[in-house]
């Protein structure tokens, strides 16, 4: 990584075999409110970004950006590559909730088309039980508010 300081300006040359474009884009779009960004293609595998910021400021306030981006960019090195290591477990979980949303879906359908509605197979507690009394309505639970009682 190269840095050129200008007014109010840095330059970073960044390596694609360590920082992802993922990465890059995610890191940049953090800065967008404080400073203007360039991205343009740096080479081999390489990315230059621009940053000019939109308030002038002074080399310590440079300093302090160039810190906030570079551990910025860290971060989301670590987003993208979790993301990935964790792909096949959010696919697995979502496949999961959508099956189990369209079999009890088509369960509703067959018992609703029949005459005799076949007893709920032994898992537990079904969405229709309920021993906390947690579904019963407030005014059915506690009874509704006099007028005394809504001063």
């Amino acid at each position: 990584m190269k840095k050129e300081e200008e007014k109010n300006k840095l330059e970073f040359i960044l390596d694609e075999k360590f920082y992802s474009l993922e990465a890059i884009y995610g890191a940049c779009y953090v800065f967008v409110d404080r400073a203007y960004i360039f991205l343009e293609d740096g080479g081999k595998q390489k990315v230059k970004a621009s940053f000019r910021l939109k308030k002038g400021g002074s080399d310590k306030e440079l300093r302090t950006l160039q810190g906030e981006f570079l551990n910025e960019l860290l971060n989301y090195v670590l987003r993208v590559n979790l993301s990935k290591e964790n792909k096949k477990i959010r696919q697995q979980i979502v496949e999961q909730a959508l099956f189990s949303a369209t079999n009890l879906a088509s369960i509703r359908e067959k018992c609703a088309c029949e005459e005799e509605v076949a007893p709920a197979p032994e898992i537990g507690y079904s969405f229709e039980d309920d021993p906390l009394g947690i579904a019963v309505p407030w005014e059915e639970k506690y009874g509704k508010k006099k007028d005394s009682d809504k001063k």
